[in-house]
């Protein structure tokens, strides 16, 4: 997850600095405060800063307090300081007993945030801030890139994308910087395949060398725009902006203005992602009322009946929680909108239920999605796949799913079976799944019906009945439905010799294709599935709970 990102060269850089550093450690405080800090960019810069810091300030939970540092910072009593020194009593004064500090820069590399985090345990209560990750380690800040890149990119497969980021002191910042650069790169190119991509860095003026090494990344842009095929230049950085003119983003495309390439005039900030990152910071580390919690349910959905069995289900839990539906199987588009609905009302964290049979089913998608993850679904297996869009949030996320992984299913089993059932010894029940693709998930979804089958036979009645057992038709995979199919036919026309065969929808609601598949069998099926019934309802309630539970403590 992005607020646990540690990747190798920037830690390490962070801990050459100051060898206190370490990300903010997830306790409980008697009350949290938050100590921005950002780097004078001038003028209009600052006025950029101060506009998100003030929007930021408006919607925390918690006190927060903005410190500009420049340059010329080197510790106590240097320029610089008496802001720090400000900032860090504005939080003492608002009672804040912890500290979280959020730099609002892009790498941990970067020089004066270095100066910071080396001198900052000489102030009072500076040695005991708490700092977060920096912004390289979020992906709504590669979410900025991929914004400012695809009003400009045409044809991907013909374009190179050169990424450029300023700032580095000696060469172990360098590559710091460079990983951070290639990390962003990387989430531009699962989605857009380009062509080449490559992160620059420019050295800070005051390096040594830095003049000649510079212009080696010169000559790599000019070079890159020679060749055949659109270049795109884009800034990664939050540079200096006295004015318009007076601003590294302008003097950037200035110096390149003659070559045949692209220029994204556009630094990091402003855009929308930074305050949303701000919040989601805070939001970590501040416990949530339960007011403040709100829940996404997503069902797989389908025709308006079974979404209705649904709505039955979750009714009675409408009126204790925020609740907003995402119907499918993770769509991003879908869940984004149920999230946003939330934010809208002050929802700060969200419980996102997967409401499918298995606890491990879409988890690996959705995640991603909510941002928990930053492996895409199907990485290492199909390459070429562009990875869903990851929602563009402040909330905190917590999950749970597996609705029959939850012994009370056998309840409904139970409810299912007498409805049909009028002579136990002769009857062969068969309970009847939609099953998975791979042999092991199916093997797991065939090891919780037979849990749901010895809870079965402690009950009286169904401990009369011939024989009870577990089928999956794995219907969406023509090749392994035809093997399932069969097997669940012969073992029906087996079951026929000896008495009647009942079967009993194993999924949410209705019978799906089984009817079709099954066609020229004889059987009886009751067809209702497991929604509506108030064991589901007491399941989500339960999870719902535990989660709230652990966000409220937080």
């Amino acid at each position: 997850m992005q607020h646990a990102v540690r990747y190798g060269t920037i830690a390490l850089v962070l801990l050459f600095f100051w060898p206190g550093f370490g990300w903010a450690a997830r306790t409980a405080p008697a009350k949290t405060g938050f100590l921005v800090i950002a780097q004078d960019r001038g003028f209009l810069g600052n006025q950029e800063v101060q506009a998100v810091f003030e929007e930021f300030k408006n919607s925390s939970p918690a006190p927060v307090a903005l410190a500009l540092v420049g340059r010329n910072y080197n510790g106590v009593g240097s320029e610089y300081s008496a802001y720090l020194s400000r900032a860090l009593a504005e939080l003492q004064q608002a009672g804040a007993a912890r500290v979280i500090g959020i730099p609002l820069f892009l790498s941990a590399a970067d020089p004066v945030l270095a100066k910071v985090l080396a001198h900052l345990p000489a102030y009072p209560g500076g040695g005991a801030i708490q700092w977060e990750a920096p912004m390289s380690a979020s992906y709504l800040i590669a979410q900025i890139l991929l914004d400012r890149v695809e009003p400009l990119s045409q044809e991907p497969e013909q374009e190179r994308v050169l990424l450029l980021s300023v700032g580095a002191m000696d060469e172990t910042s360098a590559k710091a910087m460079q990983a951070e650069g290639e990390k962003l790169l990387a989430y531009l190119t699962q989605r857009k395949p380009f062509k080449e991509t490559r992160a620059l860095i420019y050295y800070d003026r005051d390096a040594q060398g830095a003049e000649e090494k510079n212009k080696a990344v010169d000559r790599v842009i000019v070079e890159t725009a020679a060749k055949k095929g659109r270049t795109l230049l884009v800034p990664a950085f939050i540079g200096p902006k006295f004015d318009n003119h007076m601003a590294l983003v302008t003097w950037i495309g200035q110096k390149f203005k003659d070559l045949d390439l692209v220029y994204v005039p556009q630094e990091l900030l402003p855009h929308p992602n930074v305050l949303l990152w701000l919040k989601k910071t805070a939001n970590r580390h501040v416990a949530a009322a339960p007011h403040d919690i709100g829940v996404v349910i997503m069902p797989h959905g389908a025709t308006q009946p079974y979404n209705d069995a649904v709505e039955q289900t979750i009714a009675p839990l409408k009126a204790k929680y925020k609740i907003e539906m995402a119907y499918g199987m993770g769509d991003p588009g879908v869940i984004q909108q149920a999230v946003s609905r939330l934010e809208q009302q002050g929802v700060r964290r969200i419980v996102f239920v997967r409401m499918y049979a298995l606890a491990d089913q879409l988890k690996d998608v959705t995640d991603y999605i909510l941002g928990l993850s930053d492996s895409p679904p199907g990485h290492g297996h199909d390459h070429d796949a562009i990875p869903p869009a990851q929602v563009r949030s402040a909330a905190v996320f917590s999950t749970f799913g597996g609705y029959e992984e939850n012994p009370a299913i056998a309840e409904i089993l139970h409810e299912r079976i007498v409805e049909l059932s009028k002579d136990p010894p002769r009857e062969t029940v068969i309970l009847v799944a939609h099953g998975a693709k791979s042999d092991a998930a199916d093997a797991q979804w065939h090891a919780v019906m037979n849990g749901h089958i010895e809870r079965l036979r402690k009950d009286p009645h169904c401990a009369k009945l011939r024989a009870i057992h577990a089928a999956t038709v794995r219907e969406d995979w023509p090749e392994q439905r035809e093997k399932a199919v069969a097997q669940l036919k012969e073992l029906i026309a087996q079951s026929n010799h000896s008495g009647q065969v009942l079967l009993v929808s194993n999924r949410l609601y209705g019978a799906g294709p089984y009817k079709k598949l099954l066609e020229g069998a004889t059987y009886v099926m009751n067809e209702k599935g497991f929604a509506p019934h108030p064991a589901l309802t007491r399941w989500l309630e339960r999870g719902i709970e535990q989660a709230i539970t652990a966000m409220t403590a937080v």
